[in-house]
């Protein structure tokens, strides 16, 4: 474990939550506090919001959409493999966002 990139979270769920810890120390190393981390791709913060994770997913989307988007609207390119990209590429990356 490093201790100069370990970092803690602390929840703060409910209103009048007992035993709030100023400082955290691993052999006397003082470890940093904060309000929101990345765990798995989510973002996850402390104060219960999720408002930050479901934007930067959004993001994502619009990012992934804006690379795909020149094979599936070129009319070069045949229709059966615009099909196969939006099959392979596009729908995948919708749902798997729609579930998370």
């Amino acid at each position: 474990m490093s201790r100069s990139k370990t970092e803690y979270l602390q929840s703060n769920f409910s209103v009048g939550e007992e035993g709030v810890v100023d400082k955290v120390t691993i052999e006397g190393a003082v470890i940093s506090r904060v309000e929101r981390f990345r765990h798995l791709g989510s973002i996850i913060q402390g104060i219960g919001k999720i408002d930050e994770d479901i934007n930067q997913r959004i993001k994502i989307e619009w990012q992934k959409w804006k690379n795909v988007c020149g094979v599936l609207c070129d009319k070069k390119i045949p229709l059966r493999l615009k099909g196969r990209v939006y099959l392979m590429v596009v729908r995948p990356t919708l749902l798997y966002g729609a579930e998370c």
